[in-house]
């Protein structure tokens, strides 16, 4: 089986890579998972992984004139495999975002789930290609209108490329916000169920700094346990790689956002 998630919020903060890493972490515990920093122009999910001296990354697969294998920027971390991606500017804007149609279609073929961190904001070529790749997105929400909004904004988006929506998970959530009245408000316009209620916790803050995935640093924490709940409800679906491979290098790449 194979499937592609992308995790996508539209607004920067909810805690994406966070929580992209806490699902991944998760799910290895029954499937072979493969984590890709597809947020090419503000890319941290090295730090959150201790990937900063990573020697390749997925800026260098992207890169036409760098001569670099798919497999020289995969790396097995915290029991799963990891794609970061570089913070240069300079590879950034050197980058093709249509390459990553092939080196997602090629990672698809060794895998049972790709976890595709996605850009906040989807203002170019490269911030929307991640969701139209995707089969499903995991919708990371603050409980807040403007979340609520900005996530329905790439729900929109998505679906008209045919990507549906696997669910959505509230993160760094207070006890005083009121999460049920935003939960029943958020189920009337999102697809999915509700994944999860993560709370607010300083231990993502410690886990960054130490440059570890939350479920590795502190495994036992409510967050973890919220992010470990929220895995369990994602079903993943049956695929076979040969297709979802086909339908990655096939896909056609929005020209205006």
């Amino acid at each position: 089986m194979v499937e592609a998630f992308a995790v996508a919020s539209g607004k920067g903060g909810t805690g994406k890579t966070t929580s992209t890493l806490a699902l991944g972490m998760a799910l290895a515990e029954d499937h072979d998972v493969t984590v890709v920093d597809a947020d090419t122009g503000m890319a941290n999910l090295l730090f959150h992984a201790g990937l900063d001296d990573a020697t390749v990354t997925l800026h260098d697969l992207l890169v036409e004139d760098i001569d670099a294998a798919v497999d020289d920027a995969v790396y097995e971390r915290f029991g799963m495999k990891v794609v970061p991606c570089g913070t240069s500017l300079a590879a950034f804007r050197a980058a093709d975002p249509e390459r990553l149609r092939d080196v997602v279609a090629e990672l698809a073929a060794d895998t049972d789930v790709l976890l595709l961190d996605s850009p906040a904001a989807l203002g170019s070529k490269s911030a929307v290609l991640p969701v139209v790749l995707a089969d499903r997105t995991v919708v990371v929400l603050q409980p807040t209108i403007p979340a609520l909004s900005d996530g329905l904004k790439v729900q929109e988006y998505a679906r008209s490329y045919g990507t549906e929506t696997a669910g959505t998970l509230f993160n760094r959530v207070r006890d005083d916000e009121g999460i049920d009245r935003v939960i029943d408000r958020a189920e009337r316009y999102f697809g999915g169920e509700t994944l999860g209620v993560v709370p607010e916790s300083d231990d993502a803050r410690s886990a960054r700094a130490a440059g570890e995935p939350l479920l590795a640093h502190a495994p036992a924490s409510p967050a973890s346990r919220a992010f470990r709940e929220a895995a369990n409800r994602l079903d993943v679906r049956d695929g076979t790689s040969e297709t979802v491979a086909d339908r990655f290098r096939s896909a056609v790449v929005p020209d205006d956002v």
